[in-house]
């Protein structure tokens, strides 16, 4: 007896598989997220607004370490230097410059210490495991894995949009300068999501190498997500807390 084996299942072509990684993001980004449509509606109190700022924080500080993480692996002078721009842009060049000093300038513009969001002392510990997780995914997956994951980038300029409307429609109470991290990532994530997604596209040929990229960017979606999650999670508990008294409204 002759068992027919089953033809291989064939890669989808690179307008399939783009199609894929966006769908991802379109279905699991975090703008979906209950906290961020509360954000962008206007729903949320000083109170929840800057623990999101704090809490965020944490993770924005540590984007530069997991590109430095990417950047290790890979093994073409041209790529580490693509990629090195993206550590200057949360760096910056010098003292005052970056992205991470432009969140602080939101926290402050929010009404938060500065050397309370560099102590760390008020971040989640779901937020810390969450922000953990994802270093420890770039620092362990393949070259390809860590780059997909980057790919919810995608998505972020179309939110960084809605959130510069938000602020500066409802929470007129952060001066307009705070706003500056939003408006400098619109243009940077077009820039990063087009390099990354070409990269991604040209490394993933087979299709294990395809699903481990969805995996990956789906796997980051769940980063964010869970990020969210401790900060809703924390900011309604502190709300029925009978200690906490009525909170503020913007």
């Amino acid at each position: 007896m002759t068992t027919t084996l089953a033809p291989p299942v064939q890669p989808w072509t690179r307008t399939e598989f783009e199609a894929r990684l966006r769908a991802v993001g379109q279905e699991r980004y975090h703008d979906r997220h209950p906290f961020n449509l509360r954000m962008h509606q206007g729903d949320l109190s000083k109170e929840e607004v800057r623990c999101w700022i704090a809490n965020r924080f944490h993770y924005q500080r540590h984007i530069p370490v997991k590109d430095a993480l990417i950047v290790a692996k890979l093994d073409e002078p041209r790529l580490r230097r693509m990629w090195l721009r993206r550590i200057e842009d949360h760096d910056g060049r010098r003292e005052g410059e970056g992205g991470i000093e432009r969140w602080l300038r939101l926290g402050e513009a929010a009404g938060l210490d500065r050397a309370t969001l560099l102590s760390g002392e008020t971040v989640l510990p779901g937020v810390r495991m969450a922000v953990e997780g994802y270093v420890n995914f770039c620092r362990l997956r393949s070259p390809l894995e860590a780059v997909a994951a980057s790919l919810t980038e995608l998505t972020a300029p179309d939110l960084m949009l809605r959130r510069i409307e938000a602020f500066e429609r409802h929470y007129t109470w952060i001066a307009p300068d705070g706003l500056a991290y939003f408006r400098a990532r619109v243009d940077q994530g077009r820039r990063d999501s087009t390099e990354a997604l070409d990269l991604v596209l040209q490394w993933a040929r087979t299709c294990e190498q395809q699903e481990q990229a969805l995996a990956a960017l789906s796997f980051k979606c769940d980063v964010l997500w869970a990020l969210l999650d401790a900060v809703e999670q924390h900011t309604r508990q502190d709300a029925r807390s009978p200690r906490s008294g009525a909170r503020e409204r913007v």
